[in-house]
């Protein structure tokens, strides 16, 4: 695929999911979630057992496996890719690691304007594993779409310059704000080398992509608007002229909402703090809406469950598009049977 070709020509055009995101009729609500190929299966534990996350990420065969592993027993209406947000800066050389129980920890963190040396373009020789690994997925799953994922460089440029995860930001906050043009020549740079990681995924046979921004909740909306934005929408315009559906998600984006669709978004992921009708308010017309059961209920019972969802499907009876998911990831303890009863419940519910 290019960025000349029209989505007409692929299998997934009229699934769905794909009908959703472009705001269509629908033969009942598509369901997918966050996270859906990992943790929570114990198929996935088994595959992973003894191999690093990051090598796994570089395995062709195996990201096949585990990203198929959701849609076999789920019956998900579309594929999440496999991946973790930190292989494109992994793969262009910057010394990090996936340490279990902590996430990315970087061992060079980007401070100061020579740092930035260490962001090099991305090609698609530096992540050939992906590309194989896309056309061994889009073989096997046909109709079912595949959606890639990069993270947004708001989110990668925390990581950077605080060294792993943070619940604070204080450093990214201080050169947000006292060296705006460092931050500024940060995130453009991170954006050429997310645009670079999603065009990869898109010409392989992704169907659609979505931009996680997991920490930009952290933000005001003005910081958002000055200071992120501009980089998001850099990513996002990157990749316009493939057709594919884009998606935008953070946690904790309430006050967000409407700036992370004016970034070019098609779709708005919503977390489960902003009922979905109230979300669409603030987000506007034009866009479809991605959301938003809690994780967490889950881990109750199917007849709770079953409520909280209903609020979720009555709140989006009125959006001109939904695609059903949780409000963030699929927690690892969570019973992937839960999960398989929500698909089919969410299905028979809102069967046209």
């Amino acid at each position: 695929m290019s960025a000349n070709d029209t989505p007409q020509t692929s299998a997934t055009y009229d699934s769905a999911f794909l009908r959703a995101c472009r705001r269509e009729p629908v033969p009942h609500t598509p369901v997918w979630f966050m996270r859906q190929a990992g943790r929570s299966l114990p198929e996935y534990r088994k595959v992973r057992e003894g191999i690093p996350m990051l090598e796994s990420c570089m395995r062709p065969e195996l990201v096949t496996e585990i990203t198929l592993q959701p849609v076999r027993r789920h019956n998900v209406d579309a594929a999440i890719y496999y991946s973790d947000i930190v292989v494109p800066l992994k793969a262009i050389g910057i010394d990090l690691e996936i340490k279990p129980g902590v996430g990315p920890v970087v061992d060079r963190p980007i401070r100061t304007r020579a740092d930035l040396a260490q962001l090099r373009d991305l090609t698609p020789e530096d992540v050939s594993y992906v590309t194989e690994a896309i056309g061994l997925l889009t073989r096997e799953l046909g109709t079912t779409p595949l959606i890639g994922f990069a993270g947004a460089p708001f989110t990668l440029a925390s990581y950077l310059i605080e060294g792993g995860p943070s619940r604070t930001y204080e450093n990214a906050k201080a050169m947000m704000y006292g060296d705006p043009e460092l931050w500024a020549d940060l995130l453009d740079r991170l954006a050429d080398i997310t645009a670079a990681f999603l065009k990869v995924q898109i010409e392989a046979g992704a169907s659609a992509i979505q931009l996680f921004d997991s920490w930009v909740g952290s933000l005001a909306p003005a910081d958002y608007r000055r200071s992120v934005m501009p980089a998001s929408a850099k990513v996002f315009d990157a990749v316009a002229g493939y057709g594919v559906p884009r998606i935008h998600f953070g946690v904790g984006t309430g006050e967000l909402l409407n700036l992370m669709g004016e970034a070019g978004a098609d779709v708005v992921g919503v977390d489960w703090r902003v009922p979905l009708d109230e979300a669409a308010r603030r987000v506007g017309p034009g866009k479809a809406l991605q959301g938003n059961l809690d994780p967490t209920i889950l881990f109750t019972t199917p007849e709770a469950v079953e409520a909280k969802t209903r609020e979720v499907l009555d709140a989006a009876a009125g959006l001109e598009g939904h695609v059903f998911n949780l409000g963030h990831g699929v927690m690892p303890s969570t019973d992937p049977d839960s999960l398989t009863r929500l698909v089919d419940y969410v299905h028979t519910q809102t069967a046209r």
